[in-house]
């Protein structure tokens, strides 16, 4: 949509086609919403990465194997593997073209106009805020299972890992992303002794043990026959669900044009090793029918062994990193979508140490909530819903500035250009129809909820958006030098 600006020098308004009304906000207000620049480089982001993911190789990808077999789910994630090694070169131009703390939001806000780009940062909010609910009931799951020092699972155990992972978070980003980064290694090494442990136990016939059922195409290979693939395709998303949260750190480190591209591309490439590591061995050694359905299936797939006890502690810390980091994620998109407007701007005020509190403390709030479901895989589906609506509008936002803007300043550049994003966009359409497949509550929920924010934006805050805020800004920078043109 062509956007007109007619500016209004008294009121300080301007006044866009289609019906957004932005204005511009003092110093002071920008001031209250600053974020600590300078607190990262490319190896803590590079961690960044990998805690946002790295829960999904302890547990969830499994039941994969009861959708579409060890085949299906094979072919599914190396499907999803290459689609996020895409999605992850375009966001990596994107990230080095406009470094803001909005991330896919700022990208899309400059290709698709302030519904496209309120569209996408809601689709990633609203998979960030439910996806710690998930863990958190997972993050019970193990603690009660463990034993540790006595405690159960319950609603005062979410409140807990709510209240003293945001409490961290607000003591400093620095801290915790140092924090992160040790959690995420230590996650790593677990992965690293199970994989030395259960290579002695790998049994080829152990891959294929499900029988093959009636379905077109079925076969030991892929017992569910050929939809299978599809239905697999949600639980392969787990092997790397999150990693698109890296450019959400933008404007806090240092030299993002160059460090942000550089972590998320290390963090994808060691993700894809332990996807494919965890798939096969924990397969082989457990079997694809015993592990289709556990809730632990790497300690499954190890037996009644001293490993397997270590690998399960061990374990929770790959929660824990996970849950640690998704609350920095949709603490970033709910800052940036707060300030430039979209969404009430309180929300983006920060404290003495440059962190967004309410933007931490709101949806850690409604995450709790929704952990008292006890829902975990209902609230984990309807995050990768969510999560593929965003990799849609993001991918889809790439191509269009590659063919509207050309000579946008891009200091890394994708291989392949439109090619490379537009299988991405391709697999994510596929992924966003598998959801409805696999879970159709899970992804009606998610969908009425994008609904409520695009109603909430339709009949309030397009009225309200802020021109000074630094992803408008790109946006209005890209209007005047077409209107130059």
């Amino acid at each position: 949509m062509e956007e007109r600006v007619l500016s209004h020098e008294n009121t300080k308004e301007t006044h866009l086609v289609g019906g957004i009304d932005i204005h511009a906000e003092s110093q002071s207000y920008l001031q209250k919403r600053q974020l600590r620049s300078g607190s990262a480089g490319w190896v803590l982001l590079a961690g960044l990465g990998v805690s946002y993911v790295v829960s999904g190789d302890y547990s969830g990808w499994n039941f994969g194997l009861a959708e579409g077999g060890f085949g299906g789910l094979t072919i599914a994630v190396v499907i999803i593997a290459a689609m996020y090694l895409c999605l992850v070169l375009g966001m990596a131009e994107l990230s080095s073209a406009l470094p803001a703390a909005g991330g896919g939001y700022t990208f899309a806000r400059r290709a698709l106009g302030p519904w496209g780009g309120f569209a996408t940062g809601t689709a990633i909010l609203i998979e960030y805020s439910i996806a710690p609910a998930a863990i958190a009931t997972f993050i019970g799951a193990y603690v009660g299972s463990l034993n540790i020092l006595g405690i159960t699972d319950g609603w005062w155990l979410y409140l807990a890992v709510y209240a003293i992972f945001i409490g961290i978070h607000l003591f400093g980003v620095g801290e915790a992303l140092k924090g992160l980064f040790t959690i995420a290694a230590i996650a790593l090494i677990g992965l690293v002794i199970f994989v030395i442990a259960a290579i002695g136990r790998f049994d080829s016939a152990n891959l294929v043990d499900i029988a093959p059922g009636s379905a077109a195409g079925a076969s030991d290979l892929l017992p569910f026959g050929y939809l299978g693939i599809w239905s697999a395709i949600p639980f392969a998303i787990w092997f790397f669900l999150a990693i698109e949260g890296v450019p959400l750190a933008a404007e806090e480190t240092a030299d993002p044009q160059r460090n942000v591209p550089r972590g998320i591309i290390a963090a994808i490439s060691i993700l894809m090793v332990t996807c494919a590591a965890v798939l096969i061995l924990a397969t082989g050694a457990g079997g694809a029918a015993s592990i289709s359905e556990s809730g632990n299936p790497l300690v499954e797939a190890l037996g009644d062994t001293t490993v397997a006890k270590v690998v399960n502690y061990i374990g929770l810390a790959g929660l824990v990193a996970s849950f640690f980091s998704v609350i920095y994620a949709y603490s970033r998109q709910l800052f940036a979508l707060s300030r430039a407007g979209y969404l009430p701007t309180v929300l983006s005020v920060t404290n003495s140490r440059k962190v967004p509190t309410l933007a931490l403390v709101v949806p850690g709030v409604v995450g709790f909530l929704l952990s008292l479901s006890g829902k975990g895989a209902l609230l984990l589906n309807m995050a990768v819903c969510a999560a593929a609506v965003s990799y849609v509008l993001i991918m889809l936002s790439h191509i269009i500035l590659r063919r509207r803007e050309p000579e946008m300043h891009r200091p890394y550049r994708t291989p392949g250009g439109s090619v490379t994003t537009g299988f991405a966009l391709c697999v994510a359409v596929i992924a966003v129809v598998g959801t409805f497949l696999v879970d159709v509550v899970a992804a009606l929920c998610c969908l009425g909820v994008f609904v409520i924010f695009l109603l909430y934006f339709a009949l309030f805050s397009r009225h309200r958006l802020v021109a000074n805020s630094p992803d408008e800004e790109f946006a209005a920078l890209a209007q005047a030098q077409e209107d130059l043109r």
